[in-house]
């Protein structure tokens, strides 16, 4: 499994399938049974997952892990805490602001009550706060009605234009297929077909796999 520079990928199968396991994999949370986790050219299987942060690779986890008492700006600039990203701190909050502007009008809310898709978009923005190279999503769309998950998704693509890689797991496999630039399907911790999203749509295994009919 890859996600080339530039790209969207992502990871599409049903409950179980072992999609969270291999992304906590690839963010260092947990250590593969077997094989290894490169990321620009290094192994990075046994660096830790902070580790992995300050080298480019950033992560929005499934339910957002947010601090609700702490205001909108305050939960982005907690992205900011390598060296690296300190220094351009503000210059990426601004980036940020511009690819979201209702969080600049929220600035100073805290943001336990914002709504879910506001708070999608923080999650988001305190990953581009590391300046990574790469983010890995889980579940973005969890949650959130069509519309928002649409402009969710509109502003990955934006993000894409601007080089970054993405790595996406999505129970919304239509949303996600539409987006991304390879996919592959995951069921029982194993990867049973991959391909440009055209060629997996009207696939059998996609069908039993992701919908579970026969």
């Amino acid at each position: 499994m890859q996600c080339k520079d530039g790209t969207i990928s992502v990871i599409v199968g049903p409950n179980g399938a072992g999609k969270t396991t291999t992304l906590k994999t690839v963010n260092g949370l947990l250590k593969p049974w077997s094989g290894g986790i490169y990321f620009g050219g290094s192994d990075v299987t046994d660096l830790p997952a902070f580790r992995r942060v300050e080298g480019g690779l950033a992560s929005c986890p499934e339910g957002r892990r947010l601090f609700p008492q702490l205001s909108t700006e305050a939960n982005l600039l907690l992205g900011a805490y390598s060296r690296r990203a300190r220094h351009a701190a503000e210059t990426t909050l601004d980036f940020v602001y511009g690819l979201f502007p209702r969080l600049k009008e929220r600035a100073k809310l805290n943001v336990g009550k914002l709504s879910g898709g506001e708070q999608q978009m923080v999650s988001i923005g305190r990953a581009l706060m590391t300046r990574p190279k790469m983010i890995i999503l889980d579940e973005p769309s969890l949650g959130l009605a069509p519309k928002l998950t649409a402009e969710i998704f509109e502003k990955l693509v934006e993000l894409r234009k601007e080089g970054l890689s993405m790595l996406i797991v999505e129970q919304n496999a239509v949303q996600a297929l539409g987006v991304a630039d390879y996919a592959y399907v995951l069921q029982e911790g194993k990867v049973i077909n991959e391909g440009p999203p055209v060629e997996l749509m009207d696939s059998e295994e996609l069908r039993k796999a992701y919908f579970s009919i026969e």
